[in-house]
């Protein structure tokens, strides 16, 4: 098994997350047990779910079955957008942890601002008193846009442990880095390899990169989001996939090869646009 030792990040709250997890999107539900499972059993300790995913109960099963200490393990879920509110975001929450199965999760996340409902600020504060009852160790947000980020910090007591955004060599998204940054935000990137939909693991400079360390384009894209210190959860339904994204401890990206990916920088959004989704 590769040296798969996987160094942490403090987040503002004192809580500590493994710098890279498990993303479970698009896991069918019937394949995430055994997707998991194989997760656990090559090295990864932080999962990544949400409830729009429909597959927290197969999560849950995979954690109950691996014999592993619950205190070792970091479990992030999500609200989604249509349980957002004063009313509806706390049985939202309840209800992803009966499927998980837990009495905590490590990180719970508004999915999306979904700024059209118009309800993230109230849900917030629904999330703030989740996080002071112990039943999230941390809480955060997801493909929140600056203006949406400033508007929570003005209006509740609590600033986001982290702001989970499409984040790609493609589409750095600096802006929100940078205020992240300055506001002990730390960022976590979903996508981090473009979800395949775009040539990225063939552009010259990251095969090159690939080609200097032995290893693969993947790995390379994931070694450059560790040393540019985001936070990722690479998604696979093959163990041999997960296992490659998990070795990437055995090699460090020169300043002149960090430098050229982040130099790849083209705007590239694959995902949701946050303004419209709701």
């Amino acid at each position: 098994m590769a040296n798969n030792t996987i160094p942490t990040i403090e987040l503002n709250n004192g809580t500590h997350i493994p710098q890279l997890g498990f993303g479970v999107f698009l896991v069918d539900p019937p394949e995430a047990e055994r997707v998991v499972t194989d997760a656990l059993e090559v090295g990864y300790r932080h999962i990544d779910t949400a409830a729009i995913y429909k597959n927290e109960e197969g999560v849950g099963r995979a954690i109950a079955t691996s014999g592993l200490n619950r205190e070792d393990l970091f479990i992030t879920t999500k609200l989604w957008n249509s349980e957002q509110g004063s009313d509806t975001a706390l049985p939202a929450f309840e209800t992803s942890l009966d499927k998980l199965g837990l009495d905590y999760v490590d990180l719970y996340l508004i999915h999306w601002p979904a700024p059209k409902n118009g309800k993230f600020v109230e849900s917030w504060k629904v999330l703030e008193r989740i996080q002071a009852s112990g039943r999230a160790k941390a809480i955060g947000v997801s493909n929140f846009l600056v203006p949406h980020l400033e508007q929570l910090i003005a209006e509740t007591e609590v600033v986001p442990a982290v702001n989970q955004i499409e984040l790609h060599p493609y589409h750095q998204r600096r802006d929100i880095v940078e205020f992240g940054r300055a506001n002990g935000i730390h960022t976590e990137a979903w996508g981090p390899l473009s979800q395949g939909k775009s040539d990225l693991l063939l552009d010259p400079v990251v095969v090159a990169a690939a080609e200097a360390h032995g290893k693969s384009a993947a790995q390379v894209v994931l070694r450059w989001h560790l040393q540019q210190g985001n936070i990722i959860f690479p998604k696979t339904t093959r163990r041999e996939r997960a296992i490659e994204n998990i070795d990437l401890f055995d090699f460090e990206l020169s300043d002149a090869e960090q430098q050229a990916i982040t130099d790849l920088e083209r705007g590239l959004r694959l995902g949701a646009d946050p303004l419209e989704l709701n």
